[in-house]
């Protein structure tokens, strides 16, 4: 049901897939933190072996697209993401499932840094390989498109003030990406955070309406018990056709049609009636 009313300060439950993402990355942040206060150096460490670095990904450590996500970036920085995460990706998943938020989460996140990654790779608007980058603002960013994919014309307050329709919002969103991307300090970051809001377009245009996982999931499942049914109805026309052999043998005819069902002679049926078959 659509909403009366702009989206206010009130907040949906904190549950579900939405929750895990927010306490996963939350943990890292205070991992981070008191790995900070232990060592400097491994933090460092740690930050250089899972962040998005172009050079490092592109010789193998893949699993930098999924990582960079959960690292910090400072507090306010985590505490925005955060609060925008909760509300965007629990009304999303009330909509589409558990399941479905954590694949697009995800998916935008891989898809969104390996775009940027190769982009940096081949100098596009002279990158180099070797810059970095970290935070959860690309998949989020997605959320936000996906989010006005499907209800872009619903009102809410933006920066809490004023009333926009969620597309203008997500709009503001975009420019101010592309402005980063073109004078900002983190222009690498910049490009991450669009080409994850590419992918989140590009998934809400193109993907199952559960996700592709549900809907692999579902196609397996309709072929093989297709295969099932076929398998039943090629044993009941050979069953049929054996016992027109052994009808006859006792000298008597009966029939059946090319799907194995019995013709009584005295009975008229539709040829296309198949709603007794599997």
């Amino acid at each position: 049901m659509a909403r009366s009313g702009p989206i206010t300060l009130s907040f949906p439950s904190f549950s579900g897939a939405t929750r895990q993402l927010i306490i996963a990355t939350l943990s890292v942040f205070f991992g981070c933190a008191l790995l900070g206060l232990m060592s400097s150096m491994m933090l460092g460490a740690f930050l250089g072996a899972t962040d998005l670095e172009p050079a490092r990904l592109l010789h193998g450590q893949i699993w930098r697209l999924v990582t960079y996500v959960f690292l910090p970036t400072g507090l306010l920085n985590t505490i925005f993401s955060m609060l925008t995460l909760w509300f965007f990706g629990s009304t999303l998943e009330d909509r589409y499932g558990s399941r479905w938020l954590i694949e697009f989460y995800l998916a935008t996140a891989v898809a969104g840094g390996l775009l940027a990654s190769l982009l940096a790779a081949i100098g596009f608007l002279r990158f180099s390989a070797f810059v970095a980058t970290a935070g959860p603002w690309a998949p989020i960013l997605a959320l936000l498109v996906a989010f006005a994919v499907v209800s872009g014309d619903e009102m809410m307050r933006f920066n809490f003030i004023f009333n926009m329709r969620v597309k203008y919002v997500v709009g503001l969103y975009l420019l101010y990406y592309m402005a980063i991307l073109l004078i900002g300090p983190d222009r690498f970051g910049a490009m991450t955070c669009l080409s994850g809001a590419l992918a989140g377009f590009l998934y809400m245009r193109f993907a199952p309406q559960r996700g592709f996982a549900a809907g692999t999931r579902f196609s397996l499942s309709e072929r093989i018990y297709g295969l099932r049914n076929e398998w039943y109805r090629r044993k009941r026309r050979n069953a049929a056709k054996k016992f027109e052999v052994y009808m006859r043998q006792q000298n008597r005819e009966v029939h059946f049609d090319k799907d194995g069902r019995y013709v009584d002679p005295d009975e008229r049926r539709d040829p296309n009636d198949k709603r007794w078959m599997n």
